[in-house]
């Protein structure tokens, strides 16, 4: 069995002139950040790969997760290819997970992010929020071969307020 943890970034910050990815989180974006890693920390398994966008608001929101959940900063392989917003390119990387590992935890972007969760788990959703978490599970032993998993979690730091 393989589990996807996947987490669009938080809210980011417009104010600066900045590229796309370079904009930081804001400051709803760190405390929605910390609210969601403090509520899953306990749902996570032991063993896990950490895979982030290397965008600034995703990397950002990667190492909120890290310092809330205890595992280490060094843990998390950025990954330019990450910074997509194409659910088959999105679906291209996840399929290229080492088998080695069961349990993959992603943060990223939308569109890429609702559209991979619709197309892979058993829940529509309209609109993965900004900091939302999504946890799909795949009855297979290979990430290359995942088909349609269960949605096990859903939480968006909206239904914790």
């Amino acid at each position: 069995m393989k589990q996807l943890y996947i987490i669009r970034h938080a809210k980011s910050s417009w104010e600066a002139p900045l590229r796309d990815f370079d904009r930081p989180l804001n400051s709803k974006g760190i405390q929605d950040a910390h609210l969601v890693a403090t509520t899953v920390s306990n749902q996570l398994p032991k063993s896990f790969i950490v895979w982030s966008s290397a965008a600034k608001r995703a990397s950002e929101t990667a190492l909120i997760f890290a310092q809330n959940i205890s595992f280490p900063f060094e843990s998390i392989i950025f990954k330019e290819d990450l910074y997509t917003f194409d659910e088959k390119q999105l679906e291209q990387i996840i399929k290229s997970c080492p088998n080695d590992y069961d349990n993959l935890i992603l943060f990223g972007h939308n569109e890429a992010i609702t559209n991979f969760v619709n197309k892979f788990g058993n829940v529509y959703i309209d609109n993965v929020s900004t900091c939302g978490f999504v946890n799909i599970t795949f009855d297979t032993t290979s990430w290359k071969n995942i088909e349609k998993g269960i949605t096990k979690k859903v939480i968006f730091p909206r239904d914790l307020k």
